[in-house]
């Protein structure tokens, strides 16, 4: 995947699911949004997602058509930009089905071998994003919780996905 090795060659990776997930989530526990746990854009828009009648009409009513310029709203509870919408996130962890059915301490996901149980063979093994993209919207998904997670092809940009790169401290 040309985000895995982009990372490397910048000196550092990028995150597990795990990982990502509670970065995401800046401190807060149990709470369905990176902010809390409702979604009231009268209270100011929080990420950049879709406003309107999805995929029909975007009225943009948080600013932007498309992405938005990183740090446009609010960050975490850690200081991080855009842990919800704007775009989804490709993180280390191969894509299958659910998460390991055992408790685990920051897991670091399937191996390839096994996600290759669950690829079409037009895709080949994908990997987990995270984060919801501004192409999500209220009506049509809600999958800019930090604990939503779909499957995307590693080889192939879009404009509504990206990455981070994570560097671990010594």
């Amino acid at each position: 995947m040309r985000a895995r090795a982009y990372a490397k060659w910048a000196g550092g990776r990028l995150a597990t699911e795990a990982e990502w997930e509670f970065a995401a989530r800046g401190g807060l526990s149990r709470k369905a949004y990176v902010w809390g746990d409702t979604y009231d854009p009268a209270q100011g828009w929080k990420a950049n997602s879709w406003q309107g009648q999805f995929p029909t009409d975007d009225l943009a009513d948080d600013g932007y058509h498309g992405t938005a310029p990183v740090g446009q709203f609010t960050a975490n509870g850690y200081g991080l930009y855009d842990m919800a919408g704007n775009v989804w996130e490709h993180v280390n962890d191969w894509w299958v089905p659910g998460h390991p059915a055992s408790a685990q301490t920051d897991p670091s996901g399937p191996p390839m071998k096994l996600a290759v149980r669950f690829a079409s063979s037009a895709t080949g093994p994908m990997t987990v994003v995270k984060g919801g993209s501004w192409l999500c919207a209220p009506n049509f998904c809600l999958r800019y919780r930090p604990a939503a997670r779909q499957p995307a092809e590693g080889h192939i940009g879009s404009n509504h996905i990206g990455f981070r790169i994570v560097r671990d401290i010594q």
